[in-house]
């Protein structure tokens, strides 16, 4: 993660950040399942995810269990440099 992605997690609104730290914490997730661990309306993960997404720290990938919905997860490049930032 560049310094630039830094600054631009920094700016977005609580519920995208909450939403970033549930997948960091939980690994990947359904929406359903952002929506239960966040305990944040349905609507409102799905603006966050669409924030995360626009920024390019959230991936989608197709949930195999139910091809219905998406799996998210935090992008792999951005979670280690997210760790080395932390340390």
């Amino acid at each position: 993660m560049t310094e630039t992605d830094g600054e631009e997690i920094a700016d977005l609104p609580p519920s995208a950040k909450l939403v970033y730290k549930v997948l960091e914490y939980n690994g990947p997730l359904t929406q359903k399942g952002i929506v239960e661990e966040s305990m944040l309306s349905a609507r409102t993960v799905r603006y966050a995810l669409e924030r995360l997404d626009d920024i390019g720290v959230v991936t989608e990938d197709v949930y195999f269990a139910d091809a219905r919905q998406n799996l998210y997860e935090i992008q792999e490049d951005n979670a280690e440099a997210e760790a080395a930032v932390s340390d």
